[in-house]
């Protein structure tokens, strides 16, 4: 069967890609078991050298593989070319680092010497989304490379390119042909991938429902899991906010990749002081921003990835208004081709309402007004999800209360947008997941924490 890339921006079949067979799976599978058996007692000097040389490809290739993001998933130009750009960074990171995170770990004991050690695991199986094609990927290839394991990407089905030219990346930079590898198959093929006893854990980014299936056929062979999964982070405007600053930071935070972000600001909770204010200000930011064609530089918000969700968010915003939600600004799926949607502001939402218990993957954003911050509070984690959040105000110190002891989140920011950055842990609680990528935590998750006694 062939796999087609289709352009989303105009509905054009860009090109198509023969799936991996079942065969030439289990072929790959070993090899990379082969490779890693060979890799894993390279120094990490070298591994080093090689992720470096990974970095410059990303940086050199950088506006190509933005194009690439471009004619297969919409992303604008600019964004897509600051991820190839981010990408390199992370490579530069866990070279930098990586020794040093997994240097042995000497423990007094009554042993003549005891010791933790971390040590490579194998195969590593990565299930990732269309909306950050590289920096998903490159987020977990670096640190598990580094780490001694081999990496198998299944990536969505509508980004066969840059699935293909991630691992040409590494091909290039000199690592060993088999130690990572891309499998074309559809989702429906990953249960079978993840039981193949020579493939030691899986991570998966994506929806929770895809989460819920990858663990629970992991867990049935008893293979560990790390899942980065939908968020509907809430950004808090206290009385007290710079209501200019805030503006521009949460009209920056619900665009980013045209809204299809997992961290991406969803829900814009407003204390009834400043509403009026920051709902006026925020309407004509949000009216600004340039839809249109992803490969021009000024362009803002691209088509959505595929038509197919462009409707589902529709069907959000509709549903919504039909249970008393106000629609300030868009809310029309515009005419002629391309999965477009355009940047859209939904208020007076509340519980019961598509836009305050569902995940809007696309800029729409819904503002839910509240009395004061213990009601913000309260909205802000009635949610099933747990991945990013934020909370503006002048007064830092109540923002750090705030953001360390009262949100249920894994990143929490004040007076900033959410972001992911290497040197940070990256991951959410509750129904966004489980286990930490980025950060000496990520670079942990899929080792074989070791303990060596001796007498």
């Amino acid at each position: 069967m062939a796999m087609m890339a289709e352009n989303p921006a105009n509905g054009q079949i860009i090109a198509e890609y023969e799936e991996t067979t079942e065969q030439e799976v289990r072929d790959i599978i070993r090899r990379a078991h082969e490779a890693h058996r060979q890799w894993k007692r390279t120094p990490f000097s070298h591994r080093a050298a090689l992720m470096k040389e990974a970095g410059k490809v990303l940086r050199l290739r950088a506006r190509e593989f933005g194009e690439l993001m471009a004619l297969e998933m919409g992303k604008p130009i600019t964004g897509g070319v600051a991820e190839a750009e981010k990408c390199a960074w992370v490579c530069d990171y866990y070279a930098d680092n990586a020794e040093t995170f997994l240097a042995d770990q000497e423990v007094a004991t009554d042993a003549g010497r005891s010791f933790i050690t971390f040590q490579p695991i194998g195969v590593v199986l990565a299930v990732m989304p269309w909306n950050f094609p590289f920096w998903q990927v490159l987020r977990f290839a670096a640190p598990n490379l580094m780490a001694g394991n081999a990496g198998l990407l299944k990536h969505a089905s509508n980004v066969p390119g840059c699935a293909l030219a991630i691992e040409q990346v590494f091909l290039e930079a000199g690592f060993p042909a088999d130690l990572f590898r891309t499998l074309l198959v559809p989702g429906r093929r990953v249960e079978g991938i993840i039981e193949d006893p020579l493939v030691r854990a899986v991570t998966l980014t994506g929806s929770t429902p895809a989460g819920q299936a990858v663990a629970r056929k992991a867990g049935e062979v008893l293979k560990k899991t790390v899942l980065e999964l939908g968020g509907s982070d809430p950004y808090l405007i206290l009385e007290d906010a710079d209501l200019d600053s805030a503006v521009a930071t949460c009209t920056t935070a619900r665009l980013v990749n045209s809204g299809q972000s997992c961290i991406a600001a969803k829900r814009f909770i407003v204390v009834e002081a400043v509403r009026e204010a920051f709902e006026e200000r925020f309407v004509a930011s949000m009216a600004a921003a340039k839809m249109g064609d992803p490969m021009e530089e000024d362009t803002l918000v691209g088509p959505q990835a595929r038509a197919d969700l462009r409707d589902e968010l529709h069907d959000q915003v509709v549903r919504s208004v039909a249970a008393g939600a106000r629609c300030v600004l868009g809310g029309e799926i515009p005419p002629g081709p391309g999965a477009f949607y355009p940047p859209t502001v939904l208020t007076d939402v509340g519980p019961g309402m598509a836009a305050y218990d569902e995940e809007l993957f696309g800029p729409v954003a819904a503002v839910i007004p509240v009395k004061d911050e213990a009601e913000a509070l309260r909205v802000a984690n009635d949610s099933v999800f747990g991945l990013g959040a934020a909370v503006f105000t002048r007064d830092l110190a109540r923002g750090t209360r705030i953001a360390r002891e009262e949100l249920e989140a894994g990143a929490c920011f004040v007076n900033a947008f959410v972001r992911s950055d290497p040197r940070l842990p990256f991951g959410g609680v509750k129904e966004s997941g489980y286990g930490r990528e980025l950060s000496p935590f990520g670079i942990l998750e899929f080792v074989n924490i070791k303990t060596v006694w001796v007498a």
